[in-house]
């Protein structure tokens, strides 16, 4: 699957392409096949999100994981401070990283 990320203009947040918005969640991520281009072309001139890319990932039973380590960073947040992921509650999140 393809899904888009960047960052929030205005707060400099990790976002995902829901569908129809951004969200802060990789969870609600959505694949964008053959549209992602057009997607962040059009997000972009509208001024919502900064350096759109797409990225490959996969839809598991845990939500949607990217591909690539980085991406799962910037998904899960600070892995220095577990307590300020988006996933502070799973005991396991760092371990979704790797």
């Amino acid at each position: 699957m393809k899904i888009l990320t960047g960052n929030d203009l205005k707060s400099g947040a990790v976002i995902w392409w829901d569908g129809e918005n951004w969200s802060l969640h990789v969870d609600d991520a959505t694949d964008v096949g053959t549209h992602g281009e057009e997607i962040m072309a059009r997000e972009e001139a509208l001024r919502q999100v900064n350096v759109p890319y797409m990225i490959d990932a996969e839809r598991t039973d845990d939500g949607v994981r990217p591909s690539h380590i980085k991406d799962r960073v910037r998904a899960l947040g600070p892995t220095v401070r577990p307590d300020l992921t988006l996933k502070p509650q799973d005991p396991q999140a760092l371990d979704w990283v790797i």
